[in-house]
């Protein structure tokens, strides 16, 4: 399942993103992960969820942000959600490239069974008609 937290910038969709983390924890059969453009939230995190700082490895489009999450699940077969922030950067999606983005982590979480919760600066007017019944939060 892919669900996505969108509004523009400033409005709060970290701190809904980093609840929601937070509360799955106590839930969560498998491990977390949470991808950030930085490590500016360590401290905000529970201690049981893994940050990964996605500025560290030198992803420069969306074709190796997908090979990224990939390699990620095949070094933690036990992985049941992935949360990311600043989608739109750490995936570094250009030129209407989210739809096509959005279907290829579907396919992985339904191949996986992993949970995807992205944060993306973007209205939902903005969003293409196919992704919104993804959107659970939209500020």
């Amino acid at each position: 399942m892919v669900q996505l937290i969108v509004g523009n910038t400033g409005k709060g969709k970290t701190k809904h993103l980093l609840d929601k983390v937070n509360a799955a924890v106590h839930e969560a059969q498998g491990n977390i992960v949470y991808l950030d453009k930085s490590s500016k939230h360590m401290y905000e995190l529970n201690n049981k969820v893994r940050l990964i700082d996605a500025s560290e490895y030198l992803i420069t489009n969306s074709n190796e942000f997908v090979g990224f999450i990939l390699g990620i699940l095949s070094q933690d077969r036990d992985l049941q959600q992935m949360y990311v922030d600043s989608f739109l950067k750490v995936s570094c999606i250009k030129n209407g490239d989210i739809e096509s983005v959005l279907a290829k982590l579907e396919q992985i979480s339904e191949k996986f069974s992993v949970d995807f919760v992205l944060c993306i600066s973007l209205n939902e007017s903005e969003l293409p008609e196919n992704t919104k019944s993804k959107i659970v939060v939209s500020l």
